[in-house]
Formats: C-alpha cells, structure tokens, sequence
C-alpha cells in the first residue's frame, strides 16, 4: 500500500482567476473539471494535444477551490517555491509575475537571495535564486511546510507517501518521490505553531487497485487526525498530520 501526493490544494474567493495566475505563472494550463480550477501541464502525447489528464504522471499540479472566505493577514504554513535557472531568469520571473499580479511581501525573510512574492489573493510563495539541486524538479522546485519538528514530520510522512527521505536533521526533512522529477516536499523548523486553518494543503491519491479505506487506518495508525470542515458526504477524506497540518486522501478515479 502507497500514497503519493497529486496535487497542492488552493483555496480562493475567485478560483479562476487564481487558477489563471498560477497558469501564467508556471507555463502551464487551466482545465475545469468541475467547480475546481486545475492547473496543469499540458498534456502533448494525448489526442487531441491538451486533453486534460488526471493525475498528471509526474508533476504535483494545482487545484484551486472556491471558498468564501477571504485569506486572513496569518502566513500559510504551506507555500511553493518556484525553481530559476539563472540570475536573468530569476529576475525575468520576478518581473512577470508582479506583472500578473504578485506582490512582494515581508515575512521576516531579511536579506536573502529570494523573492518572497504572494500571488493576487494573498498566498505566499518565494521564486528561488539558481540552485543545482532543483535543475530537473519543473517550475515547482519544492512544496514547502513550516513545522515545530522536522523530524516528527519525516517519521510521519516517509511513512505516510511513496517519496523517499533525502535529508532529516533538527532543522529540515527533505522527500521525493523515488521515481525522481518533479518538486521536493520539505518540512522547515519555523518558531510557533499552526493556528488557522490551512489556506494551501497536499492531496494525496492511492495507487490503482488500493484500498482507500485501508490507506486512511493506516494514517490513523500513523498519528493523523479526522477533520471536519463541514465536507459533509463526499468521496475524499481530510485528515491533519500530528501538526494539525490538513491534507486529504482522494478516491481513486
């Protein structure tokens, strides 16, 4: 039995336009499958080009949800940061998006040699400075968690997800998937704890011919957490990690 994260889940009052930026931002396409606005490579070796295929087979895509909440003035615990292949490319990206509607923002990062950026509702990312270790990963070099304790996450999520271990110590916990390609999921020690609801949360998605009932008892065994959030009757199930940090197991399709 195995999960593998699919998709980062965002919440916005205008999921479209969100979804649009995101496109915009990544070079990647706006499907709507449904409520949802989902971004994603576009598929080229499907006919005809573009068809939209779900789960994508390497990238950890987007999905942006509507909700009727605005963000509060709270940093997410969950944000991305974008890979750059260059100075010029970094600062290429920068201007662009701002173009689209980025802002700059001030978290307290002093100065470093990011950008921390939050897209048009509010929600933070950092486009990142050159760095060999994110050369293959696609635009989204890493899905970022802040937490107390790094090493309690990477006990709970290398045994939660397929991905494998690449780095633990008392500061970070590093995973990806085996398969390589795509982003890093990485667990940063920040000072305080989560104290709203997550705007930005994973989705994972059991492999076909696995049991979904199964994979949720064997998080529950794990240390996760039923959620409520008034889902109601609905085919996933949302579950927070031993931080309180929300993610949701999907059904298979």
């Amino acid at each position: 039995m195995a999960l593998r994260p699919v998709q980062v889940n965002v919440k916005a009052l205008d999921g479209l336009a969100v979804g649009r930026f995101w496109a915009e931002a990544l070079g990647w396409s706006v499907y709507r499958p449904g409520v949802t606005t989902y971004v994603a490579p576009a598929m080229t070796n499907v006919e005809p080009v573009g068809d939209f295929v779900w789960p994508d087979p390497v990238a950890v895509c987007i999905d942006v949800v509507p909700v009727p909440e605005p963000k509060t003035a709270t940093k997410n615990r969950v944000h991305l940061d974008l890979a750059t292949s260059s100075a010029a490319h970094q600062a290429e990206l920068v201007a662009r998006l701002k173009a689209l509607g980025a802002t700059p923002v001030d978290v307290g990062q002093g100065d470093v040699p990011w950008t921390v950026l939050a897209d048009p509702e509010g929600n933070e990312f950092c486009v990142l400075e050159p760095r060999e270790v994110y050369r293959d990963t696609g635009p989204i070099a890493a899905v970022v968690v802040d937490c107390v304790d790094p090493r309690a996450m990477a006990r709970f999520w290398g045994e939660a997800i397929d991905w494998t271990l690449h780095e633990v110590n008392e500061e970070c916990a590093v995973l990806r998937s085996a398969k390589g390609g795509g982003p890093f999921l990485e667990f940063l020690r920040r000072p305080g704890a989560k104290t709203v609801p997550d705007r930005v949360h994973l989705d994972l998605l059991p492999y076909p011919g696995d049991d979904k009932a199964a994979e949720v008892a064997r998080l529950r065994a794990l240390g996760a957490t039923d959620l409520d959030v008034g889902q109601g009757d609905v085919p996933w199930t949302c579950l927070t990690d031993p931080e309180g940090h929300e993610f949701c197991v999907l059904a298979p399709s």
